[in-house]
Order: C-alpha cells, then sequence, then structure tokens
C-alpha cells in the first residue's frame, strides 16, 4: 500500500520493538524490482520465516503497485530515481534523508540508490541507521559512463556498511574501492517453471524437421547479452552441416525483444544464419523443455534467472563464464566456454548434440544443480545477518 508519511518514531509491535527496514530503489530492469517486491514482503512476515519487520519500499512511482501491493504488509513511497543524474538529485537525497531518519537499516539496490542513499544517510542525525548495498550490474559503456559509474562506486564502497554484490566479481571490485564489509547477495532462485506443452507440440509450433536440433536462447535484445558472437557461433554450426562436419540441421530460437532486434534481424539475414527472432514470449518453459541445447552468450550475468529456469528443467546447457554464471551452474551444470569465443560456443553445441548420451547426462547435473540454488529462506537468513549491527 501506499504512504506518504515518513517510516517514523520507533514504533512497539506487542511483543516488542520490530525492525525497521527501508528498501530503495531506482529505475531499473524487472528483474531487480522483482527481486525488491519478494524479499520485501519475505522480511515483513512473520518470524520464524520472516523477520517480522516494518518495511518501506521508496523508488519510481510506476513501481509501487508491484513493489507494495494494496493491502499487504509493505508501504510504500514514491522518489523518483533515475537511472542517469539530474538536476532533481538534490530533493531526492533530502526525501531520502527523511525516510531514513526513522530507519534502522536502510538497503538500496543498485549503484545509482546506494549512491543517494549513502548521501541521504550521511546527514540523518545520530544513531544514523546501517547501510546496505546490493549491486546488481557491472557498469558498462562508454568512457564517460565508466567515469562516473567508477565514482559512484567509490561513494558506495566507502560509504556503505556492507556492500553486497550478485556475483563474486562485483563483490571484488567494491573490495577494491574500500568496502569495509562485502559478500555475495543471495538471489532467491525462481520457483520451478511448469511446461503447459509437450515437445512434439513446441517442434510443430516451429516447423521443424525431424532431422532438426533445436537450441534456444532467452534474454533481452542488449549488448550485455552478447548476441553478435551468437550470430557468429550459429553461422559455424550451420557451415559445420553443410560441410559434413554435423548429421544434424540447427535452428537457433531466440526468445525476447530489445534495443538489437532490429540490428540482429538484418545482420542474420545478411550471414543466412539459422537463426530465428521470436520475439518476447510468454512460453519460455515450453521452450526450455524442448530445447536439445539452451545458450546463453552473455558478456556479464549476475545470477543469471534464465539459466536457473533452464537447469531446473533439466535442459542441456551451453553458457560463456561471464560474471556469476559459473557461480549458478557449479562446475558440472553446464558447459561453460569463453566469453565472446564464438567458436568454442559453436564447438560445445555440436558436440552435445551429436551425443545423446553426454546431452542426458548434463541434464541430469542440471536438476541437481539446481536443487542446490538458494531459496526465499536462505535469503532472509543472509539479510537477518547482514542487517544486524
Amino acid at each position: 500500500m501506499t504512504d506518504d508519511a515518513g517510516i517514523g518514531d520507533p514504533l512497539e509491535a506487542p511483543d516488542g520493538p520490530r525492525l525497521r527496514v527501508l528498501q530503495v530503489l531506482g529505475s531499473s530492469a524487472g528483474g531487480v524490482a522483482r527481486h525488491v517486491a519478494q524479499i520485501a514482503a519475505a522480511l515483513a512476515a512473520p518470524v520464524p520465516n520472516g523477520l517480522g519487520a516494518m518495511v518501506r519500499v521508496a523508488g519510481p512511482a510506476a513501481l509501487g503497485a508491484d513493489l507494495a501491493p494494496t493491502g499487504g504488509p509493505v508501504t510504500f513511497r514514491a522518489v523518483a530515481i533515475t537511472d542517469r543524474p539530474r538536476p532533481g538529485d538534490a530533493g531526492v537525497v533530502l526525501r531520502l534523508r527523511a525516510l531514513a531518519a526513522g530507519a534502522d537499516v536502510v538497503h538500496a539496490h543498485g549503484l545509482r540508490a546506494g549512491t543517494l542513499v549513502v548521501l541521504a544517510t550521511r546527514m540523518v542525525r545520530a544513531p544514523r541507521p546501517r547501510v546496505v548495498v546490493t549491486l546488481h550490474n557491472l557498469p558498462v559503456g562508454g568512457r564517460a559512463v565508466r567515469g562516473v559509474s567508477a565514482l559512484l562506486e567509490l561513494v558506495v564502497a566507502r560509504g556503505a556498511d556492507v556492500v553486497l554484490g550478485v556475483s563474486g566479481d562485483l563483490v571484488e571490485r567494491s573490495r577494491a574501492r574500500g568496502a569495509r564489509g562485502g559478500e555475495r547477495a543471495l538471489v532467491p532462485a525462481p520457483s520451478r517453471p511448469h511446461p503447459n506443452a509437450d515437445r512434439a507440440a513446441v517442434r510443430r509450433e516451429l516447423a521443424l524437421t525431424d532431422d532438426t536440433a533445436l537450441v534456444v536462447t532467452v534474454g533481452r535484445l542488449a549488448p550485455q547479452k552478447g548476441l553478435d558472437t551468437l550470430l557468429d557461433a550459429a553461422v559455424e554450426l550451420g557451415a559445420a552441416v553443410e560441410q559434413g562436419a554435423a548429421d544434424r540441421h540447427v535452428l537457433w530460437a531466440v526468445a525476447g525483444d530489445g534495443p538489437l532486434e532490429e540490428h540482429l534481424a538484418e545482420r542474420s539475414a545478411r550471414l543466412a544464419a539459422p537463426v530465428r527472432l521470436l520475439g518476447r514470449r510468454g512460453d519460455v518453459p515450453d521452450l526450455f523443455a524442448a530445447a536439445d541445447v539452451v545458450v546463453s552468450t552473455a558478456v556479464w550475468e549476475g545470477q543469471p534467472i534464465g539459466i536457473q529456469e533452464a537447469l531446473q528443467l533439466g535442459a542441456p546447457v551451453v553458457a560463456t563464464d561471464a560474471g556469476g554464471t559459473r557461480e549458478v551452474t557449479g562446475d558440472r551444470g553446464a558447459v561453460l566456454v569463453p566469453v565472446g569465443d564464438a567458436t568454442a560456443i559453436a564447438a560445445a553445441v555440436a558436440r552435445l548434440l551429436a551425443d545423446p548420451g553426454e546431452r542426458a547426462a548434463l541434464a541430469a547435473q542440471a536438476r541437481a544443480r539446481a536443487a542446490e540454488l538458494p531459496d526465499l529462506a536462505d535469503v532472509v537468513d543472509q539479510l537477518r545477518r547482514v542487517y544486524a549491527r
């Protein structure tokens, strides 16, 4: 529910004081917002499963209904935290200061939100709240963007009490910049997806012949996903068939939309790559379950949800060893290859397509790895410890 008041003075629950937690995020992709909504609800849940905390979320107004559903235990305050610096940031800092003044813990998500929270809490009179920042992405972009991001990383690393990173490399970056406390953030694995269509139905819908293998990639069509490398790998797979080095034709289906859609369609046609851009799909579990191989060509990932879903469904996975991907798959849950190496990706996919026994073994290892991924209870336990002074 929305509420324009601050968290306010300490409140007493019937059984004693309750922890007061302010979660803060800016404009972000859906994954971060879903994560914040999930942990906010979990923290507000009664003990022993939750913390029984008083939880407020502050962020862009458009996210309010998702972050704090009406009638739920979490309250919401609209704060216009954008993805880039703007003249109104001084006002945002003052609004965050007012909210933080009544909190025991302020937990920011993302580099921009983290920076604004650090600046805001420095102006709060003692006792100041404990500041936790979770970094969800590696800063990418041109020289100017990287320069600004480096400055913000210093502010967060030196101003937060604890910096969490969704991958080990983000934790190491924060430590190198002076973070006093840092560790890998646990992100709960998604619920096991349930396919609604069987393999044969998916193949019919895609008009696949019996001798055509299905390779599936799911993700936003954006630079982070390394999709030009995907096209190059698909061309190499197609060439292997033409040269007789592989005995199965391949359709590489890419589900998702994004800013590179037109570029990828044009380049795929020019290269005659065996790739079909499916656009945004609501049947991703069906595609994963029908795939002979699932592939991620990402340049960087935190704790990729798509790969986790593929593991849960027992799909054989080939993925670039990017960011926190290995931390999700382990050493045996997927075939990991170097980032940007189209030849290695094509070779790994071709090997799996040619060996049903290896695909079956990898599928079993994928399911076993999925069972080891953290759940929401693990996340609550971590935050209980991190929030403690």
